[in-house]
């Protein structure tokens, strides 16, 4: 005969109660690593150099702005971030790469929002950039638009007149189709009611060489590359598309065409899938190295305002941009693919 033994109910709702801590508690565990594993990321990051990829080649306004936000964003995380060019074909490679990167705070884009807005939206294809959160905004530039002096125009409202009075006679160049300064000529076209016809280039610097030797009529771009010619007589500035610290005392264009404007801007991302504590500890140095008043005063002077946002700001730009322009690669049928 088999002997049973009953336990009281007391001791089976102990047991019991003690055999669930222990499933309980793991699963707790479980649910809070993630969470503790970030931590512990951000704490030691950055544990080596960072890569900053830049979509352009070296020598140019980002690159400038790119490595000077760098070397101070170095100093303050006592750890080398290191610019590498990959230049051409609008940023795409630089998109890609730092998009396909291990998502550990250890490569980082510094773009044009050209690179991240309007080439893809050109392209109809935004999934790379959507592999991308971001960082922060850098800097915002206006452009500049100059013509020909040659030609009897001296004032935007000349301009909107000579345009009207002459569809399609007048050429702008643009650094290529898609890009800001294209979008941008694309907006006036609309908004202004006039007809200027799009020369695309591989680049701004052979089309501003144009427009002085009166092979095209016009193009936008940003201060710095236009100054010197400015000041030099062999263009003539007409107005700038938003206000800037570096304006020269020009109009905005939008005093004679209202609601035009736009701004281009630099920015920093990491792959998507980054810990946010990490973000948080570059976005805090990217705010320290923008308050450099040094910093602040050298880039004016080349036509570029430092303006630090937060992940979520650039975020609500890009978004505020991608509406924007989507508008124009519309209705003006524009199309890289």
């Amino acid at each position: 005969m088999s002997t049973v033994f009953r336990f009281p109910l007391r001791a089976r709702r102990a047991a019991l109660a003690a055999a669930l801590v222990v499933p309980v508690a793991a699963a707790l565990a479980a649910v809070s690593s993630p969470a503790a594993a970030q931590a512990d990321a951000a704490k030691d990051w950055p544990a080596r150099n960072v890569r900053v990829m830049v979509p352009f080649a070296a020598g140019g306004p980002a690159d400038l702005v790119a490595r000077e936000v760098a070397a101070r964003m170095g100093e303050d995380l006592g750890r080398a971030f290191i610019i590498e060019n990959q230049g051409g074909a609008g940023g795409k490679l630089a998109v890609l790469n730092v998009a396909r990167a291990e998502p550990d705070g250890y490569t980082l884009l510094f773009p044009a929002s050209g690179n991240v807005v309007s080439h893809p939206l050109a392209e109809r294809d935004m999934s790379t950039v959507e592999q991308l959160v971001p960082i922060g905004l850098v800097s915002t530039s206006a452009h500049v638009l100059v013509i020909d002096p040659k030609l009897p125009i001296r004032t935007m409202a000349d301009l909107v007149a000579y345009a009207k009075a002459n569809p399609g006679k007048l050429h702008f160049g643009s650094a290529g189709t898609g890009a800001v300064a294209h979008l941008g000529m694309e907006m006036l076209k609309m908004t202004a009611g006039i007809d200027i016809v799009h020369v695309p280039y591989r680049g701004t610097s052979q089309a501003i060489v144009d427009v002085m030797s009166g092979q095209i009529q016009a193009t936008f771009s940003s201060m710095p590359s236009l100054r010197g010619m400015i000041d030099q007589g062999t263009l003539r500035a007409l107005g700038m598309t938003a206000k800037s610290r570096g304006d020269a005392g020009l109009p905005l264009i939008s005093d004679t065409v209202p609601a035009f404007g736009y701004t281009t801007w630099y920015g920093l991302f990491a792959p998507k899938g980054t810990p946010p504590a990490i973000i948080d500890r570059i976005s805090a140095s990217l705010k320290k190295a923008l308050s450099d008043k040094a910093l602040q005063e050298k880039l004016a002077v080349q036509g570029m305002d430092l303006e630090w946002s937060t992940p979520a700001a650039l975020d609500a730009l890009m978004k505020q941009d991608i509406a924007k322009w989507s508008k124009v690669i519309e209705a003006a049928n524009i199309r890289l693919k």
